[in-house]
């Protein structure tokens, strides 16, 4: 019997699996990603480092999603404003995997790319050297917690006769209450970097 054409196993099918278990049960493990590709647990582990291994490749699997160019743009807030959009959207589409990825160190270099130019775009418009990462990280901060916010419920707080002005100002928010919320943080924080500047 001959080779098959396509190899039953590569990081991408292994990392697109763990990320598709993520989705589902908010976690993966070894021996579930080896049976969903019809493979020994050993061999999985022939192709990456353990469970930081495959954590790593669902960075790279979602950040696959966010679009680089937009750190093309210019002047720097309007590449900043797209790439955090791109980052939120690309977040959003797999909520779950964010606690796993934001408690593991960033190593993949096609994840530490979009970082890399997001520094030397900020360093391009004269942000101060300290100032850049507080900066990055605020970005990075505001984009994780909305995409989280835009998996939670729809009614997020559960109001009652003892919340009566809670309960009007949810009315009053509507259903894009996370969206709006996003749009604010996103222009304070801007406007707050503007003052960063020289």
């Amino acid at each position: 019997m001959g080779r098959p054409s396509k190899a039953l196993l590569d990081r991408e099918r292994i990392g697109a699996t763990a990320l598709a278990l993520v989705d589902e049960q908010g976690d993966f493990s070894v021996p579930q990603i080896a049976r969903r590709l019809g493979v020994q647990t050993a061999s999985v582990y022939h192709h990456v480092d353990g469970r930081t291994g495959i954590v790593e490749l669902l960075r790279i699997q979602v950040s696959a999603a966010m679009d680089l160019t937009a750190l093309d743009l210019r002047p720097w807030d309007v590449a900043l404003d797209a790439w955090a959009r791109s980052y939120r959207a690309a977040f959003a589409a797999h909520p779950r995997a964010i606690p796993l990825l934001t408690i593991s160190q960033v190593a993949a270099p096609e994840v530490l790319v979009h970082y890399e130019r997001t520094v030397a775009l900020l360093r391009e418009a004269g942000f101060p050297l300290p100032a850049v990462m507080p900066l990055l990280t605020a970005v990075e901060n505001l984009v994780l917690g909305s995409a989280l916010d835009l998996a939670a419920p729809a009614t997020v707080w559960d109001t009652d006769a003892d919340t009566p002005l809670l309960a009007e100002a949810m009315d009053a928010a509507g259903p894009s209450r996370a969206d709006t919320a996003f749009e604010l943080a996103l222009a304070a924080l801007l406007t707050q970097a503007r003052t960063l500047l020289p």
